[in-house]
């Protein structure tokens, strides 16, 4: 059975820093400002031989329970209940603080199994206060470095006390994209094994994508709250619903370049958003039901759509849209006008306060996913490149016509296909707009983007 683990400590003591450090790769963000975490991560874990899971947590500090601060507090008690031991990380240089003692009397309110970390201790700066901490009743600290890495073979020897060691399997989520290969000879490569269904929530800051997070897990798994820009990184929760599995990330708002400039942490968050919609294979596009499709809206939904991810528009709040009998046929309007790339996307309303809507969202998830999956035969494509030929044909270039002599798709997650021919390469964006079209009507590829590969000379596939 596996061990949890969660990190607790003041604000700025370095938890993030040994986080990262103990799964192996940067998820949580890291900065010098007091406080960018504010939700909690869980992740699995290695030190030596040791596996576990652990939890990072945000900093602990007394404040009324309506307040951030008292939110973010709430959220690493939850941690704590969870745990079935803790990390508390002290900052060695700082010396032990008021902070350190309210959190130490916590702990053994909780009952749980405490070991103690003094952090920052590798310059003789930290050694007044490694000698401090004895003071707090955890037993000798283990003086560590996270950001330098040292100290972290005492670490491993205070968990094996109580973790057995055990192998531990990286769990590889960059898989490669072979499995969506087909083969110069038309055979397609065998796919990869199952896996769950890798889902994004993104949009404009406070639309209220934590609180769909929450909704989905049916849990207060992250912040939620009136002030804007709550969450700062992306977090990440397995989901199961009707026997379909998902891995869930709530991602920070994404706000308009020019207000994120020169804002470090800014930048960082949006970043971690960024890598979260291309780890994606499928992206809810949130907006607020009512002041959908603003200019920001469309370009996320553009990036989305650039990236290659299947997609589907949520519009949350749908509990405050007055005269809702038409407000669906006009926000269908608007997408299929407003963003051709992403034509036919499922649309839906939903209210993450009511859970209104709910029971449509997981169709419409498979229902993007499936178009995004989709092989199309080359025999069927051909067919309908002939008779889409007949029906327009490409326009002269330079008096010189346009030829198209064959189809073939080359990937699906998107669909990619490759057309044959000569002087594709001046093809008209609008004759590429009337294939992509005639495509996703033919084969049921609505809402997912579709890209095209110009290929020259003959059918590579044609006899001699």
């Amino acid at each position: 059975m596996s061990v949890t683990l969660a990190i607790v400590g003041r604000p700025n003591v370095g938890k993030s820093t040994l986080f990262n450090k103990l799964v192996g790769k940067r998820i949580a963000l890291v900065h010098d400002t007091p406080g960018v975490t504010r939700d909690r991560f869980v992740a699995q874990a290695q030190l030596g031989n040791l596996a576990f899971q652990i939890i990072d947590t945000a900093g602990f500090e007394k404040n009324t329970p309506e307040s951030l601060a008292g939110r973010m507090t709430a959220q690493t008690e939850a941690a704590i209940a969870e745990a079935d031991a803790c990390l508390f990380v002290i900052d060695a240089r700082a010396g032990i603080t008021a902070g350190d003692e309210q959190i130490a009397a916590a702990l053994r309110r909780s009952g749980k199994r405490v070991v103690l970390v003094a952090n920052k201790c590798e310059s003789r700066a930290g050694d007044a206060g490694y000698g401090e901490a004895f003071a707090l009743g955890f037993g000798e600290p283990v003086a560590i470095s996270a950001e330098h890495s040292l100290g972290f073979g005492a670490l491993e020897e205070a968990l094996a006390e109580f973790i057995e060691p055990a192998p531990f399997e990286d769990d590889d989520d960059e898989e490669e994209d072979a499995a969506d290969e087909i083969a110069e000879d038309g055979e397609e490569i065998e796919e990869a094994p199952a896996r769950p269904i890798r889902l994004a929530i993104a949009g404009r800051p406070n639309v209220g994508k934590s609180s769909l997070f929450n909704r989905l897990l049916g849990e207060e798994r992250t912040l939620t709250g009136p002030e804007a820009g709550i969450t700062r990184d992306a977090i990440a929760a397995p989901w199961t619903f009707d026997g379909h599995e998902f891995l869930l990330h709530d991602t920070a708002g994404l706000r308009r370049k020019a207000r994120t400039a020169g804002h470090t942490l800014e930048e960082m968050s949006v970043g971690s958003t960024l890598e979260a919609i291309r780890f994606a294979d499928c992206v809810l596009i949130e907006m607020d039901a009512t002041q959908a499709f603003e200019k920001q809206d469309l370009v996320i939904a553009d990036l989305i759509a650039r990236e290659g991810r299947a997609a589907v528009f949520v519009a949350n709040k749908w509990d405050l849209v007055e005269n809702r009998a038409g407000a669906v046929g006009i926000l269908r309007e608007k997408l299929d006008r407003l963003l051709p790339q992403l034509f036919g996307a499922p649309l839906i309303g939903v209210s993450a306060r009511t859970g209104e809507g709910f029971d449509r969202l997981v169709p419409a998830i498979l229902e993007a996913y499936g178009a995004w999956n989709t092989r199309v035969g080359t025999s069927a494509l051909n067919r309908f490149l002939e008779e889409a030929l007949q029906r327009h044909a490409p326009p002269a270039i330079s008096g010189r016509r346009v030829r198209i002599r064959y189809m073939t798709q080359v990937k699906a997650r998107p669909p990619t296909f490759a057309l044959f021919g000569n002087q594709l390469t001046h093809l008209p964006e609008d004759y590429i707009r009337y294939l992509t079209n005639g495509l996703r009507r033919a084969f049921n590829l609505a809402g997912t983007p579709l890209r095209f590969l110009m290929r020259g000379g003959k059918n590579p596939y044609a006899k001699d």
